[in-house]
């Protein structure tokens, strides 16, 4: 199988941070650096760096699991909506997606165009994918809007979203525990860790670099660089 990894899925929230990015945001340049710095000013102009994000935006552990896969092809992307080019270069297979999100849909725009939000929809259509389960992270079940929070209303949104073709290769889980769920390295062929800037804490950039160099990731998009201080 391919494996994706959302860094979303470990830089997340807590409960009830209702200017919290996983609740449904944008992906433009001020979504990916400048929203953070308003966050952070917002809870507290005179803290350094990114320390004011700290108590709303942690990083939930599990992701160490994740070194495990050293040795494996790997590569590292800015978006998810570069997953579309990443499955290019192998034949029609199962992923499975660990994220906070489905990416199977997106509510708005062009439903045609490949983006954050609808690649794997998009890639099971299109036949670069046979089936698609999206792992969510075990946090989930503490945030009751969350979509990996109650999977059944989550597939039941999905219905007037998917052709029922579609729909029926797709699987919905959550872990059960910080970093369960992930496959043995011996049965994943190729890995993707993808950054998404809009979505995931700035603090948490340095974790991050160190993960993509401990796997050895290729560059297939830049992953940007947030250390500077607010």
């Amino acid at each position: 199988m391919l494996l994706s990894i959302d860094w979303d899925a470990f830089s997340g929230c807590m409960p009830l941070v209702f200017d919290a990015p996983i609740w449904g945001t944008r992906d433009r340049e001020y979504d990916r650096l400048g929203a953070w710095w308003d966050r952070a000013r917002k809870r507290d102009p005179r803290a350094p760096g990114w320390t004011a994000l700290e108590a709303d935006f942690p990083l939930y552990p599990g992701w160490e699991v994740l070194e495990c896969y050293a040795g494996i092809p790997a590569t590292v992307a800015l978006t998810h909506a570069d997953a579309w080019a990443w499955l290019a270069a192998f034949p029609a297979g199962d992923v499975l997606n660990v994220d906070s999100h489905h990416d199977l849909a997106s509510f708005s725009g062009d439903p045609a165009r490949v983006r954050p939000g609808n690649w794997a929809g998009l890639s099971l259509r299109a036949g670069r994918l046979n089936r698609y389960t999206c792992l969510y992270p075990d946090w989930h079940a503490e945030l009751p809007v969350a979509e990996g929070f109650d999977l059944e209303r989550t597939r039941a949104e999905l219905v007037p979203l998917l052709p029922g073709d579609v729909l029926e290769r797709v699987t919905l889980t959550r872990m059960a525990a910080p970093g369960a769920g992930l496959p043995d390295p011996a049965d994943v062929k190729a890995l993707l860790l993808v950054q998404s800037p809009a979505w995931t804490n700035p603090a948490h950039d340095a974790v991050f670099w160190q993960l993509a160099r401990t796997l050895r990731a290729r560059p297939l998009t830049p992953p940007l660089d947030r250390s500077a201080p607010a």
